[in-house]
């Protein structure tokens, strides 16, 4: 009982006090994760529909993954599919973090109102239902025969993930002091010069954080690649989409579990980039 009597702050609150406040979290917590990781153990099922609880075990739903783009079926080469969204993720790396960090850079410059102005506009993609993105996308693309392209996959992307990395750098701009840039700038430094010897350095871990969130942002994308993915060009979530509304493929539920695996690790490698000292 001296455990929850103990003070858990300077304000005298007793862990007593904030037992009902666990006890709420874990249960958010539990609402949450619980519904997600359900697919893991349907993922090792045999049997030819999705299944919960399994009655027999097996691995022939992640075989029948991995040989999917031996046999090129189409509709079903999931290995295909795969390497599109990582070629489009990464892709999008390169696209919206250097332009997220631009638009941080000239917002962090700016007075604050233009900053007050130019921050809701910039996000916009984000507040914006995403389906009305993806249908703009789409007619906008139409025009210049960008649909089914690789190029207009990036681009859709990026014009999600953009808002995060902005958001991101913004906040690790905020807590960095632009005198040390204002200073080497005095001595004689370009602006571009100043940017890349002294504030870059201390803010990469941020970067690096929103580059990871922006692949992740793009890889686990559906609204926009339903609308201007396709043919050889079709994204993994896609076609699990489609599998999904077309056939109840177990196959889905092993992509989930790989899906749910690599997200993690780089949600986690996200966040200890993010909580290193800038």
């Amino acid at each position: 009982m001296k455990f929850f009597n103990q003070h858990v702050s300077e304000t005298h609150i007793r862990f007593r006090d904030r037992l009902w406040l666990y006890g709420l979290s874990m249960f958010i917590l539990f609402l949450l994760i619980v519904p997600s990781l359900v697919v893991i153990p349907m993922s090792f099922s045999d049997s030819q529909y999705l299944e919960f609880p399994p009655k027999n075990w097996s691995l022939r739903w992640y075989e029948n993954y991995f040989s999917s783009g031996k046999v090129g079926m189409g509709f079903n080469d999931w290995i295909g599919a795969t390497w599109t969204s990582v070629k489009v993720a990464v892709l999008t790396i390169f696209v919206a973090t250097p332009i997220g960090t631009m638009a941080a850079y000239g917002l962090i410059n700016s007075g604050s109102r233009v900053r007050n102005i130019l921050f809701p506009i910039m996000i916009s993609p984000m507040m914006v239902p995403i389906i009305l993105v993806a249908i703009g996308l789409f007619y906008f693309y139409v025009q210049f025969k960008m649909v089914n392209s690789i190029l207009g996959l990036v681009l859709g992307h990026s014009l999600v993930a953009m808002p995060l990395v902005l958001i991101i750098v913004l906040s690790a701009l905020k807590n960095y002091d632009m005198n040390q840039e204002k200073v080497a700038r005095s001595l004689g430094a370009t602006r571009i010069r100043a940017f890349f010897e002294i504030t870059l350095p201390q803010i990469r871990f941020s970067i690096v954080s929103a580059s990871l969130i922006s692949f992740l942002t793009s890889f686990d994308e559906v609204i926009i690649s339903l609308f201007v993915a396709g043919g050889d060009n079709s994204t993994i979530t896609r076609a699990m989409f489609l599998a999904l509304r077309d056939q109840i493929d177990p196959t889905i539920a092993a992509i989930s579990t790989i899906l749910i695996i690599i997200s993690s690790g780089l949600l986690i490698i996200a966040q200890l980039f993010g909580t290193k000292k800038e």
